[in-house]
């Protein structure tokens, strides 16, 4: 990856056995499997082992030229430290160059009357706590055997169920992550501003405090969530234990009694051309290997900078995952004071972590090192290249919405599902994520597109990843071509043009809040 490098992977399909040659002479000493670490030189014992140029550990003995470099030869480096770190402003470092623009690319979205723009136009009924789940599906699934076929300009209706609500310490440090995260996906762009509630009546997260009075903002004298000015809260509320509710299916009539309304409005929205700049991308990796950081991500990186250019915005996240490049972030701020909000939330997930005497190396799967990935500093090499080399223009905590447009450091947990949650409560409306492993991975409430770090995952899961960036590792194609197949695709994508293998199979996971404050 970098020509001080001395390790390399071996991208052959099933690996090289021992015995093989490389081109520059080099002759394996070990079976190295696809993916994982050779020794370009002799290595002694406490020798830095280097790839992207960073050292992802020491060696723990000597290891010979030609030898397999796994994790159980190598020591974990210690944390970089937060303090002292390059930033605009401190004297030694530039401050980063903007991109040039990038116009005349456009796709054809739903225009909220905020000023968002939907990829998709979705009924999301919003949850206040998981005891109306199973009610909430059952009437989910009569609105789309029922209703929906007479609205045939709404995509689809889901449920925003989840597992808060109550028997939480609603009141404790911590406990305004999940509450403004469950409000803010609500308010995602691609539900129209359409906003339906369903509660169960005696829960802690009560309606008004989960979208207290101001929270969703009034258009032409008129909420946007349907409730006329002065007549109460802006959106339609049914609260199961009410009195007028005789039986399990006067419940259901008035979901659907409610539903009805809002697909009324709905159905009236059309399509209609808006620049790229209304993309709010967010980009993860899931079921990471060593490819990640040769193929996928760094296609996804030039496909951001090209969304940077175009005006869009850009969110990569996964805090633990990015951690050990704290340095090469703050360093790309486009301001001391963005660079110190990115240090922020660092130190917040180290103190969260030690809460539960863990550290970020508890972040690495079984599946990261059998594909060859040894550790989290190799780990976050190849996450971070996610982000491309545009200025980093704000930070977000966790639960925040996006008011910004450029590239967002969006502060999340690596899990595939918390960070999914988190980015659509920035304002996502549209998904990328690259795997080499393999997920299912999907989201009900935005289109997912899925980025293959190699080719034979590519032809073995053909029918559920959307771009196959293993070409770039077989030398079929450069990483400029991958990122702008990708940009080109990430446009039909979000004109409804194409659906995604997510969307055909209707894969979705489920929406998981990060709750950091004690359950009772």
């Amino acid at each position: 990856m970098h020509e001080r490098d001395n390790v390399a992977i071996v991208a052959n399909d099933g690996g090289l056995p021992a015995g093989s040659v490389l081109a520059s002479g080099l002759k394996l000493v070990d079976t190295v499997p696809q993916g994982h670490k050779v020794a370009l030189v002799d290595l002694a014992q406490g020798d830095a082992v280097l790839r992207y140029n960073v050292a992802i550990g020491t060696a723990l003995r000597d290891i010979a030229a030609g030898s397999w470099v796994h994790e159980r030869l190598l020591q974990l480096p210690a944390a970089c430290g937060l303090v002292d770190l390059p930033m605009p402003g401190d004297g030694r470092t530039l401050a980063p160059e903007p991109l040039p623009p990038l116009e005349g690319y456009t796709f054809e979205g739903y225009r909220n009357a905020d000023g968002s723009v939907g990829t998709r136009n979705i009924l999301a009924v919003t949850t206040t706590v998981q005891c109306v789940a199973g009610v909430v599906d059952f009437a989910v699934q009569r609105i789309r055997s029922e209703l929906l076929p007479h609205y045939p300009n709404v995509d689809d209706v889901v449920g925003l169920e989840h597992s808060y609500g109550c028997g939480v310490a609603i009141d404790a440090a911590g406990a305004e992550i999940p509450i403004r995260t469950l409000r803010n996906i609500t308010l995602n762009p691609n539900f129209g501003g359409e906003v339906m509630v369903v509660s169960l009546g005696c829960e802690k997260l009560q309606p008004d405090r989960l979208l207290p009075p101001g929270t969703i903002p009034l258009v032409d004298g008129r909420d946007v969530g349907g409730g006329g000015v002065g007549a109460g809260p802006a959106f339609d509320l049914v609260c199961l234990q009410d009195e007028a509710h005789v039986g399990f299916l006067s419940m259901i009539d008035s979901i659907l009694a409610t539903a009805k309304t809002h697909l009324q409005r709905l159905n009236v929205r059309r399509r209609e051309t808006v620049p790229a700049s209304e993309l709010v991308v967010g980009v993860q990796c899931g079921g990471s290997d060593a490819f990640s950081g040769v193929t996928a991500n760094p296609a996804l990186g030039f496909c951001t900078d090209l969304l940077v250019r175009a005006g869009a915005t850009v969110m990569f996240s996964e805090t633990t995952e990015v951690r050990d490049g704290i340095a090469q972030l703050t360093a790309r701020a486009a301001s001391a004071e963005v660079a110190r909000a990115m240090i922020r939330e660092m130190a917040w997930y180290d103190a969260y972590l030690q809460r539960g005497h863990a550290d970020r190396s508890a972040n690495t799967t079984p599946g990261n090192k059998a594909g060859g990935l040894s550790n989290i500093v190799e780990k976050a090499m190849g996450s971070i290249v996610k982000s491309g080399s545009a200025p980093i223009a704000g930070v977000l905590s966790p639960g925040e919405k996006v008011q910004q447009r450029g590239l967002i450091y969006a502060a999340t947990p690596a899990s595939d599902f918390i960070c999914g949650t988190l980015q659509l409560a920035a304002g996502m409306n549209l998904h990328v994520f690259t795997t080499g492993r393999g997920t299912p991975y999907g989201l009900a409430q935005v289109p997912v597109i899925k980025v293959a770090t190699r080719s034979e995952l590519a032809r073995r899961w053909h029918d559920l990843m959307d771009v196959n960036a293993g070409t770039i590792a077989d030398g079929q194609a450069s990483i400029e071509d991958v990122g702008w197949e990708l940009f080109h695709l990430m446009l039909e994508v979000a004109s409804g043009r194409k659906q995604t293998w997510a969307e055909r199979w209707k894969l979705h996971n489920a929406l998981v809040l990060f709750n950091p404050a004690p359950v009772t």
